[in-house]
Order: structure tokens, then C-alpha cells, then sequence
């Protein structure tokens, strides 16, 4: 798990964004940095400065993933056919514990992070406890049983917060999820805009 768990709503306020929507964000009351110097003039922002917001930002939507899982997935991504940005979104929605935070069986990414790693889940009748998990088109998502009466998943699955994207058919009834195709760009329902496209630029450079 990473260590900027405890920091999230940091994280909104640092990159000016409610980065999840979620409305107890304190970026909603105070839009502006922390810190004694968050509310300073802030100068015109470089290109690097920009390309490099647009990798904060898509690395801390999933649960900030450290810097070095992050890059191994966009030299993936490169080496695909089509799309560097499509692809790498596409990689990152293919994780299980974004499919989980998709499927709406926990609240926030840093929580599906840490249900899976407690081995709360299974993957086509399998345990698995790595929040990096790669699935397939066609992969069933699947909470443990003992694991179906917790007040996080219930209170999750009957959030209004957000919705279940089309790309994955959730049963709430069975606790069941299932990749249903490997989602674009335009697909992911993001609170706030994501661009690959910058992250690509960045680590061309």
C-alpha cells in the first residue's frame, strides 16, 4: 500500500482538483494548496509543469501507484498496437482493484487497494490478493462470501455517489463482476479530465 494513503485529500488540494468527486473533499470548502504558502499567486505553468499534472493526476486517481509501477505500464502501453494513451488507460482500467472501485463493492481506490490485498476477492473462482492483477476481457470478479455482509461493501453498493460504467456488468445480488471489453479513453467515467496524451509527451521527452 502506499504510504500517501493517510494524505489523499492532499493530493486534491496540491493538484487544485476534487481528483474522485467525492463530496467531502475539502477541496470543495478550499480551493486552493495546503500549507501555509497554498494560497499564494501561482505563476503561468511550463509545459513540463503541465505534462507533469497530467501524470499526478492519472497516477493518483488509481490509488497513487508508485512511480515505477506507473512507468512500467506506460513502457507496456508503448509496445501495443494503436493508441499510447488509449492503451495505457485501457491497462489501468484492466487492473482488479479498479474493476472492484468500478464495480462499486468499495467506496474509494485506495480502499479496493487494500480489500484485495486482505484477500476479500477471486478472480474466475481463484483468490487473489494483488490490487495489480491484469484481467481479461470475459474475467469474473468475485467478493468472498464471508466477505459479503461488511459495512464497507454494503455501504458502497448503496452509494448514489456514482455509477457502474457499461463496461462492467456488476450483480450486487451475487457480489459478481465481470470485464464485459476493454474500455477507451472516452468510456472511463473520471470526475475530473484525464490526459493521457500530456503523459505520453512526458516521458518522450
Amino acid at each position: 500500500m502506499t504510504k500517501r494513503i493517510s494524505a489523499k485529500h492532499k493530493i486534491d488540494r496540491r493538484l487544485g482538483e476534487n481528483l474522485w468527486g467525492r463530496p467531502k473533499s475539502p477541496f470543495n470548502k478550499r480551493e486552493y494548496g495546503p500549507g501555509q504558502h497554498g494560497q499564494r499567486r501561482r505563476g503561468k505553468t511550463s509545459d513540463f509543469g503541465t505534462q507533469l499534472k497530467a501524470k499526478q493526476k492519472l497516477k493518483g486517481y488509481y490509488a497513487n501507484i508508485t512511480e515505477r509501477q506507473f512507468r512500467r505500464i506506460y513502457d507496456e502501453a508503448t509496445r501495443l498496437r494503436g493508441d499510447t494513451s488509449e492503451n495505457l488507460i485501457s491497462l489501468l482500467e484492466r487492473r482488479l482493484d479498479a474493476l472492484i472501485y468500478r464495480a462499486k463493492f468499495v467506496p474509494t481506490p485506495f480502499a479496493a487497494r487494500q480489500f484485495i490485498s486482505h484477500g476479500h476477492v477471486t478472480v474466475n473462482g481463484r483468490r487473489v490478493n494483488i490490487p495489480s492483477y491484469r484481467l481479461r476481457q470475459g474475467d469474473t470478479v468475485e467478493v468472498r462470501e464471508k466477505s459479503r455482509g461488511l459495512v464497507l461493501v454494503l455501504e458502497a453498493v448503496q452509494s448514489t455517489e456514482r455509477d457502474v460504467p457499461d463496461y462492467v456488468e456488476a450483480d450486487h445480488s451475487k457480489m459478481t463482476a465481470r470485464l464485459a471489453r476493454i474500455p477507451q479513453l472516452s468510456d472511463v467515467p473520471y470526475p475530473v479530465m484525464m490526459e493521457p496524451n500530456l503523459v505520453v509527451e512526458f516521458y518522450s521527452r
